[in-house]
């Protein structure tokens, strides 16, 4: 079998918003297998296969899901493949190949960067004016503020504007105690931090305080807010709806997942 993401997922753009804003066309492979399913479960989890072989990721890992459930998600994105593989509607496929490449053997500078985000968080800056963006964001963002520090006991500080307001160590500290460990849960967070713009978001995404859908809304409070005054942005409509993909990608894994945090998280 030909090495599957080396063909189809190596050069592909991850967002085809900006693929098409520049002109590009990427060239996508006919697909080359009948059928697709989740394998017995082995050292590295449930792998994926198709028509009985196994998927490799680009750094020649086996495509494998930590749970039977996510591996069935993942094996149904494949399945969901026409006659063409198009990389750009395999948002759960992408993150598990960042998770297993990425993630799974170096934990640590990822956790580092979910803890950077929580020393400037998205939901710490507010506007000054007009009072509806101001209480916009605070009916989104102070219900996780207030979780975070019931739940964690971190308290942070507010700031009005994008004047950077420094945290107090022991709230950055205490928030970053609840960043997942098991890698696959630790990569989703990730995943989820960086289109939200926020890691108390992906947090209560992942502690199951917030659903998808509520933390990709507070996570555009701002942007939704100027597109009711000045009209609707569709170039950053059709991004957006791209990146709210990957999210739901995030928040499968994280809810296929669940059970495994258990056990890894008080290791």
């Amino acid at each position: 079998m030909r090495d599957i993401f080396t063909d189809v997922f190596k050069t592909e753009p991850m967002d085809p918003v900006q693929s098409a804003r520049r002109g590009a066309r990427p060239k996508l492979t006919a697909r080359f297998y009948n059928s697709v399913a989740a394998g017995e479960t082995g050292e590295d989890g449930v792998p994926i296969l198709l028509d009985g072989k196994p998927v490799r990721t680009p750094a020649k890992a086996l495509l494998a899901a930590p749970s039977r459930a996510l591996a069935q998600a993942l094996a149904a994105e494949w399945d969901a493949q026409r006659d063409l593989i198009d990389p750009a509607r395999m948002p759960l496929t992408r993150l598990a190949n960042a998770i297993i490449d990425g993630v799974v053997k170096t934990p640590a500078p990822v956790t580092a960067v979910i803890e950077k985000y929580l020393g400037s968080d998205l939901l710490f800056y507010r506007a000054g004016e007009p009072e509806e963006l101001i209480a916009s964001q605070a009916r989104h963002w102070d219900p996780i503020l207030q979780w975070a520090h019931e739940t964690f006991g971190a308290r942070f500080v507010l700031g009005q504007g994008i004047t950077f307001v420094a945290q107090p160590a022991e709230a950055v500290a205490a928030a970053a105690g609840a960043i997942p460990k098991h890698p696959w849960r630790l990569g989703a967070v990730n995943s989820a931090t960086a289109l939200t713009g926020s890691a108390l978001l992906a947090l209560a995404l992942a502690h199951n305080r917030l659903d998808p859908g509520a933390a990709w809304a507070a996570a555009h409070v701002d942007e939704d807010w100027n597109m009711a005054k000045w009209g609707r942005d569709e170039q950053a409509l059709e991004r957006r709806t791209h990146r709210f993909a990957e999210m739901q990608a995030a928040a499968q894994v994280l809810s296929t997942t669940q059970a495994l945090s258990i056990t890894k998280e008080s290791s």
